[in-house]
């Protein structure tokens, strides 16, 4: 079985992007050597990406035209939407998906061999969180207070315990974080 992982870009006040929806200015002071080779990586292990509607069309909208590497992968690793309300996914290898967000994963998780990432998608991310499937949430904390925007853990959230696997500085003064549940799902 595979393990679904969390990954996203977070400020030092927990918002995931600003007060508008794609608002990422502060992560242009992650992005560095260090941090692309850590993507690369990391992609480099992923069976599947996960997203939700609104995480999806803004993907879909930038990495089909982006041309360096990570795009290459991004563009043809399979991929899995999850929208009540879109009528079609077209970006490459691409999944959409309308019913039982929960049983679905459940089922790409038995399926994989390889790890599954969730992009951004705080509301699909909270569902997954009280559902336990999460076995692993990875952070790249950026050192910047926002002030204001969309926070990645949302309000609501039952009460989780999680143990701290590993934490690296980058250069650029970003830390990269993993997390296993303290008490995993059995």
């Amino acid at each position: 079985m595979s393990k679904l992982i969390l990954w996203n870009l977070m400020t030092l006040d927990g918002y995931f992007e600003g007060a508008k929806s794609w608002q990422l200015d502060f992560h242009q002071q992650a992005l560095n050597e260090e941090f692309f080779t850590f993507a690369t990586e990391q992609l480099r292990t992923a069976d599947a990406l996960i997203f939700g509607r609104i995480t999806y069309e803004g993907m879909a909208a930038y990495w089909p035209n982006a041309t360096d590497n990570i795009a290459g992968m991004m563009n043809s690793l399979p991929k899995v939407v999850f929208s009540r309300t879109l009528e079609s996914a077209a970006w490459n290898n691409t999944r959409l998906i309308k019913d039982d967000a929960i049983a679905a994963v459940v089922s790409l998780k038995q399926q994989a061999k390889q790890n599954i990432f969730v992009f951004g998608s705080a509301d699909l991310s909270a569902q997954f969180l009280d559902a336990n499937l999460f076995d692993e949430i990875r952070l790249c904390i950026v050192p910047v207070l926002q002030g204001e925007g969309n926070l990645l853990f949302r309000k609501g959230i039952h009460r989780k315990r999680f143990k701290l696997e590993e934490a690296w500085p980058l250069k650029n003064g970003c830390i990269i974080t993993r997390y296993t549940p303290d008490n995993p799902r059995a």
